[in-house]
């Protein structure tokens, strides 16, 4: 087979699934917002079961509503028949994912939720289903075909419960107002939540403090810049106040361009108005102005352009914002 009929594949497999995708749309019934309402005031939790391929979306809905502020958890169908429905509590909605709406496992376990008395959503693919039929709400996600050539794997169907899921997920972010702050307290690990809530002030205080004054000499300039081992200094005025910034790059810059070293002081060859970071900006932040200056390191100042320590773009680095 040629390589341009693989892409050929390959891109009929993508516009039918966009296509079934964009028919999304024109299903949403007043069931849908009835659902976003309800699980916006659930004093419970969000259980959500189905199988075969259907549980795998299950369990990725249920990760991405509990990321964003909506407590769910999964419960495979087969499982739930044999012992584990009793995770199901009185508060609780549950809903139910199938494309036939007929499937063995749905069956059994409709009577049961219905029996306890939770509302029960169906997320079904038929809308003359068994499934949608005994479901309080539904919701539809009927599609005209599989992109599989056979027209039976799951494939076009399990993506459009997929989207279904997230179009909840993100109704429900935006009535509640859900920021990124919030998304970081469910995020603490790993670069996503790093980018959301590590500050700049959580990294420089790890780092050496090196200062001179306007009048060092060039000698105490390069013992403080070497013995500090971060390729600058902050040159300090009255009370602390930054006055300027000398790196081991103005260094070599300063002999590459004089003659004689006798008699220069630092203020005769710091960069002074260097580029500053506050403490409390986001690490992220801080990375984003290194970037957009070409630069290595950050002062650390207070509001009132006091000179506080110094951000390196190693300690970045070192926490994988990079």
């Amino acid at each position: 087979m040629s390589k341009e009929s693989i892409r050929g594949i390959a891109i009929r497999t993508i516009g039918l699934e966009a296509d079934a995708i964009r028919g999304l749309g024109a299903l949403l019934s007043d069931d849908f917002e009835r659902v976003v309402t309800a699980l916006l005031h659930l004093k419970g939790r969000l259980v959500i079961s189905g199988v075969g391929k259907s549980a795998l979306i299950a369990q990725k809905i249920v990760a991405t509503l509990n990321s964003t502020g909506t407590p769910s958890i999964f419960l495979h169908a087969a499982d739930a028949i044999h012992g584990d429905l009793g995770m199901v509590q009185p508060d609780d909605m549950v809903m139910l994912i199938s494309k036939s709406g007929h499937s063995p496992e749905i069956k059994w376990l409709v009577p049961l939720i219905k029996n306890f008395g939770n509302t029960l959503i169906g997320m079904v693919g038929n809308r003359d289903s068994f499934l949608a039929a005994q479901s309080d709400l539904v919701l539809d996600t009927t599609v005209d075909q599989e992109a599989c050539p056979n027209n039976l794997a799951p494939t076009t169907s399990t993506t459009a419960q997929l989207v279904m899921g997230d179009a909840i997920a993100v109704c429900l972010m935006e009535l509640r107002g859900f920021t990124g702050e919030d998304f970081a307290k469910f995020h603490p690990g790993g670069t996503l939540g790093k980018k959301l809530y590590l500050r700049v002030s959580d990294l420089y205080v790890q780092n050496e403090r090196p200062s001179v004054q306007p009048d060092s000499t060039l000698k105490e300039v390069i013992l403080e810049i070497s013995h500090k081992r971060l390729g600058v200094t902050a040159v300090l005025g009255p009370e602390g106040l930054l006055a300027g910034v000398i790196t081991d790059g103005d260094l070599r810059r300063m002999l590459e361009k004089t003659v004689s070293l006798e008699g220069i002081l630092a203020r005769d060859i710091m960069t002074g108005q260097p580029k500053t970071v506050g403490p409390d900006a986001l690490a992220v932040e801080a990375l984003d102005r290194m970037r957009t200056y070409d630069i290595s390191q950050l002062i650390v100042t207070d509001e009132d352009g006091r000179y506080l320590g110094v951000l390196q773009l190693h300690d970045l680095v070192r926490e994988g914002l990079i």
